[in-house]
């Protein structure tokens, strides 16, 4: 079986509405598991091009309990658990992947369009790295088109959703270092 290809939709100014639809959905149906939802991603920079597939982050202080408490919940809502368990560790950080965890649930095939749900630790790395590429690229909007160019050439080329994950992580390593000196001088932070 051939692995489906990625497609990269320009940006849609419906993005942010749509993301904000399903945070309050998913906050209402958390019943106080999760401490905030956030959109992330792609679909939360104005102008970047991005398949056209909300992705949500929820902070949660216990991954095991919130996935336990939200999993009736959420596949009221459509979602479906998804086996990843992990995020990427950027290159070069000699960190412990266990500090890099998440649970994740997906909406496919919906009415109002898919989403990606990722829960991640409260103060985690990954809950962070979300948040400032998303941040840094909102305060750099001159990059978004390099990198929008990127992953349209990327997705011309590989077939799936993995493959293209794991071109793509290396590239998000680079913005990512870039970022960190941002977050340093500016003082940002989560």
């Amino acid at each position: 079986m051939t692995a489906a290809r990625i497609t990269i939709s320009d940006y849609d100014p419906s993005w942010p509405r749509r993301a904000e639809a399903v945070i309050e959905l998913v906050l209402a149906a958390s019943g106080g598991t999760v401490e905030r939802v956030e959109h992330i991603g792609s679909t939360a920079i104005p102008g970047m091009a991005a398949r056209d597939v909300i992705d949500l982050q929820a902070t949660v202080d216990d991954l095991d309990a919130a996935a336990a408490a939200l999993d009736a919940s959420l596949g009221a809502l459509g979602f479906a658990r998804r086996p990843y368990d992990h995020d990427h560790v950027p290159a070069g950080l000699l960190d412990d992947p266990e500090r890099w965890i998440k649970r994740c649930f997906s909406r496919r095939d919906h009415p109002d369009g898919d989403v990606n749900l990722h829960l991640r630790l409260h103060g985690s790395p990954n809950e962070r790295l979300a948040l400032l590429f998303r941040d840094w690229f909102r305060a750099h909007p001159d990059s978004v088109p390099a990198y929008a160019a990127f992953k349209r050439s990327l997705a011309a080329e590989v077939n799936g959703i993995g493959a293209y994950a794991d071109v793509k992580d290396p590239v998000v390593d680079l913005v990512e270092t870039i970022a960190e000196t941002w977050a340093a001088v500016t003082g940002w932070s989560p």
